[in-house]
């Protein structure tokens, strides 16, 4: 058999990321495959990653550098794997890439936005502002390029964005092109979505505005969100003085997810220290089962319980509702008692990973346990999988079991190519 030294990376997160171009450093081409229109994943949407309390955005530039100077990495966004065929050694991979209507000549100069009279939700904000149809999907985006979110954009019959390019960067004839990859092994980086909160309906979210999800709160933290970081209720505006952490939102939980989402108590702790540090007088409430810190953790845990303005009260949260100018959590109280009815200012859920492999048409050849995490046994020779596609994982172990994908799927090469 021809030796095929080449990988398919499904997923341009942290995990993605990582595979590629540990894989290419080591003398393998990679070809990474990225539904959204950017590389960086969930990780570029946090205001900081832990353990570290630093912005992603450092990691991750060192990360685009990597592959911007590397010749072994090739990278589709917007573009979705239909369909895999073939056997280890040998895969054909479909891929379809949705036209971004903009091209490589894109500076970026921002002119075709100024020109844009459309407007549409922004996705990378959870809904929380609004972006032209033309827009670039965050600061640091790469490619840094524009995309055109052809479900709102009214085409030729508008024209101003494309009237308003100097540089002919505008294309919108453009049309999705499909793209077939043949390679020796496939890493499954595809990550996670956020469990939908809507569907617990005692909690309030989607009918109460200053009820959000912990990744808007990573937005609303972070200097390029809707807020530019400053901490404000979403109902009016308001500096949030005082706020409730709802762990376990749809985790752990028969109804929804049966699973422990892994890292929503650290994250709902880092986040603790956001609005402490952002407003010192303002009082952090958070309602959990159990808090799992485990190892190294457990330093950071007894640090934010050393907070006298942090509570940390034992229980579950039986109900979330508007009263007035505020919000209150009803919740029973273990170690005290008792009930618990808290009025504050804003509440965050720690809503659940969701494997985003659920509904993907990948199911038909990536095996996966009942909850849509990819299974390790019995999983097709040469497909791998790494990070979230696994199994609900933080940043710094996703990264590491990534690094192990990426020597998983060079050894499947060379097990062939011998």
């Amino acid at each position: 058999m021809a030796e095929n030294k080449d990988i398919l990376v499904i997923g341009g997160g942290i995990s993605g990321l990582t595979t590629a171009i540990e894989a290419a450093e080591a003398g393998y081409n990679a070809t990474i495959v990225e539904r959204n229109p950017y590389l960086g994943g969930r990780v570029a949407q946090l205001f900081k990653y832990f353990p570290k309390l630093c912005p992603p955005y450092c990691g991750l530039e060192i990360n685009f550098k990597r592959i911007k100077t590397n010749p072994r990495i090739t990278f589709y966004t917007g573009a979705e794997v239909e369909n895999i065929g073939g056997n280890e050694g040998d895969f054909t991979a479909s891929v379809k890439v949705n036209a971004r209507k903009v091209n490589e000549k894109c500076t970026a100069c921002n002119a075709c936005v100024e020109a844009c009279p459309v407007e549409r939700p922004n996705d990378f904000n959870f809904g929380m502002d609004t972006t032209k149809a033309i827009y670039l999907p965050h600061d640091l985006a790469f490619p840094m390029r524009y995309v055109i979110d052809s479900s709102v954009c009214k085409g030729s019959e508008c024209n101003k964005c494309k009237e308003a390019c100097k540089y002919d960067a505008i294309d919108l004839d453009m049309q999705d092109k499909a793209v077939e990859i043949n390679v020796g092994s496939i890493v499954t980086a595809t990550g996670w979505n956020p469990y939908d909160a809507t569907k617990m309906d005692n909690l309030g979210f989607g009918k109460i505005k200053d009820v959000v999800t912990n990744m808007m709160m990573e937005r609303l933290s972070a200097p390029n969100g809707p807020t530019k970081g400053a901490i404000k209720r979403p109902s009016d505006g308001k500096d949030v003085q005082s706020i409730a952490f709802v762990q376990c939102a749809g985790s752990r939980d028969e109804n929804h997810l049966p699973y422990c989402s892994a890292i929503c108590c650290m994250a709902s702790l880092k986040q603790a220290t956001y609005i402490r540090e952002k407003n010192p007088e303002s009082d952090v409430y958070i309602f959990y089962i159990d808090l799992r810190a485990p190892g190294k953790y457990e330093d950071f845990l007894n640090k934010i319980d050393a907070d006298e303005k942090v509570k940390l009260i034992k229980g579950k949260v039986a109900k979330i509702e508007q009263d007035g100018d505020g919000v209150v959590v009803t919740a029973e109280d273990v170690i005290g008692g008792g009930k618990i009815n808290q009025k504050v200012d804003m509440v965050v859920l720690a809503a659940g990973m969701e494997s985003a492999l659920k509904g993907s048409n990948l199911l038909s050849t990536i095996k996966t346990e009942e909850s849509d995490f990819a299974v390790s046994e019995g999983q097709t020779e040469g497909i791998y999988a790494a990070g979230v596609a696994s199994r609900p994982n933080d940043v710094t172990t996703s990264v590491q079991g990534a690094t192990g994908a990426a020597l998983k799927g060079i050894q499947s090469l060379v097990r062939r190519s011998e």
